[in-house]
């Protein structure tokens, strides 16, 4: 027999694979075939059953050894094909993928997942699966396992998390994402970091070395304290030679729409976004200049932003796309239509977004293209202009018609919810002093207290150090 315990993925113990339930809270079970709901075997006893050699079919047949194996998704795999790689049969490939895909959409499926399949082998050298794992989330696992008389079933696993908080707080070093993860936040506190304040701030040029950042976010960890995953960010903080305001997240009641807001209740977003694009360079700016291929000055009506081909471009704002093909020199254009008169253009792009034409409505931030270099142009770039009235305005210093301004009961309510995120702040500055001082301070020395020398450069102790 192989395996006679397996790991199943982070915070999952032994123990817990043999039925004793320590990190579930439930199990949701969809068979395949005539499998009862209700009357089926628990899905934790047939992972351990997995593990023993000749656990399906009849005494009569030949004893089989089983294995674990697991391993990830390649470009372009289906779970039929990683099925089929491991050695799965064709026929019983299909059964396994049929029972996942009752409670998981398998185009979700991406290279790099991974994959834990049990086989059994017998002594004349017959393989069969008995058994499939995939972890589409972190706190969620599908199983799906064979019967003894062959059907299919699959089920769904849920861990118990614990929700926490982690605050973060730092000068910017190189830059805010370099910074940030350093200090434990995920890509994705990032990247909410940066919708926040996308209105107000280039992050491009208008963010600098010694600039200072701080970032409230919830965290979840599993049944031995190990961080599984990071939840959404409470308070976002800059303060910089561009800005310096902290933004608060906060539901109001009476619209449902998750926004974050200043201390004053006025909403971060703007009407229209600053700059439609990520990690572009600003290359030529609105005005006079003269033009690099046709040699005379003239009025540079947008802002140029140089950056690699295929790059991503968004709507700047809610609209209807009223333009949308080649234009001129302008290459592939896009011209969108806002409310209050105002008018986005988009010069250059290598291609179109899937599913847009003239007419469609587009949301802020959705991707309507991606940039390149068509028409007149001298290299990968987005041409970006922005209209107010029908005249041509400067984008980069336009002041913008900002978002919600919360009043009344709802104004109330927001204080009282800055409140108490700040004091989630503050505890968390707390708890880190404290650790900063218990770590660095000597064991005293007496009766009772065995000397111990310090560490001449000892780290301070950290929640991911003790983590780990």
């Amino acid at each position: 027999m192989k395996n006679g315990l397996f790991e199943w993925g982070a915070g999952a113990a032994a123990a817990v694979l043999l039925g004793t339930g320590l990190v579930y809270v439930g199990v949701n079970s969809r068979p395949v075939e005539a499998t009862p709901l209700n009357d089926g075997p628990d899905p934790r006893e047939m992972i351990a059953s997995y593990t023993s050699a000749g656990n399906i079919g009849s005494s009569s047949e030949s004893a089989f050894s089983s294995e674990m194996k697991r391993v990830s998704v390649l470009r372009n795999e289906t779970l039929s094909s990683v099925l089929n790689r491991i050695g799965a049969q064709r026929e019983e490939a299909n059964s396994a993928v049929y029972a996942a895909s009752q409670l998981l959409d398998l185009r979700a499926l991406r290279p790099g997942d991974d994959v834990t399949a049990w086989v059994e082998t017998g002594v004349d050298g017959e393989t069969r699966l008995v058994g499939v794992s995939l972890r589409p989330e972190a706190d969620r696992q599908i199983l799906v396992s064979r019967a003894v008389d062959g059907s299919w079933s699959s089920h769904e696993l849920m861990a118990k998390l614990s929700l926490g908080i982690n605050y973060i707080a730092a000068d910017v070093d190189q830059s805010i994402y370099q910074t940030a993860t350093a200090l434990g936040a995920g890509d994705q506190q990032v990247v909410d970091f940066a919708d926040i304040f996308g209105y107000d701030i280039d992050f491009q040029r208008e963010v600098h070395t010694g600039d200072r950042f701080g970032m409230l976010y919830e965290t979840f960890e599993d049944e031995r304290g190990a961080p599984v995953k990071t939840g959404v960010v409470l308070m976002a903080e800059m303060d910089g030679a561009a800005l310096s305001k902290t933004f608060y997240r906060f539901t109001p009641t009476d619209d449902g729409a998750v926004d974050y807001f200043d201390s004053n209740g006025q909403s971060a977003k703007k009407f229209l976004m600053k700059t439609p694009i990520n990690g572009a360079r600003l290359s030529s700016g609105f005005g006079n200049r003269r033009h690099p291929i046709l040699g005379y000055t003239k009025l540079h009506k947008g802002t140029d932003f140089a950056a690699p081909t295929g790059t991503p471009i968004y709507a700047a704002g809610n609209g209807r796309i009223v333009s949308y093909g080649p234009f001129s020199t302008y290459g592939n254009y896009a011209k969108i239509e806002h409310a209050n008169g105002y008018t986005t253009v988009y010069a250059h792009m290598s291609r179109y977004a899937k599913g847009l034409s003239r007419g469609s409505h587009v949301k802020q931030g959705q991707i309507i293209g991606y940039v390149g270099t068509t028409g007149a142009s001298t290299g990968p770039h987005l041409h970006y202009e922005v209209y107010a009235g029908g005249k041509p305005v400067n984008a980069m210093t336009l002041k913008l018609p900002t978002g919600r301004k919360l009043e009344g009961e709802q104004l109330e309510a927001f204080h009282a919810e800055r409140a108490r995120i700040e004091t989630l702040r503050d505890g968390q500055l707390m708890q880190q002093q404290l650790e900063v001082a218990v770590a660095s301070k000597p064991v005293p020395a007496g009766p009772g207290y065995a000397p111990v020398p310090t560490a001449a450069s000892a780290p301070a102790e950290t929640r991911e150090s003790k983590a780990d």
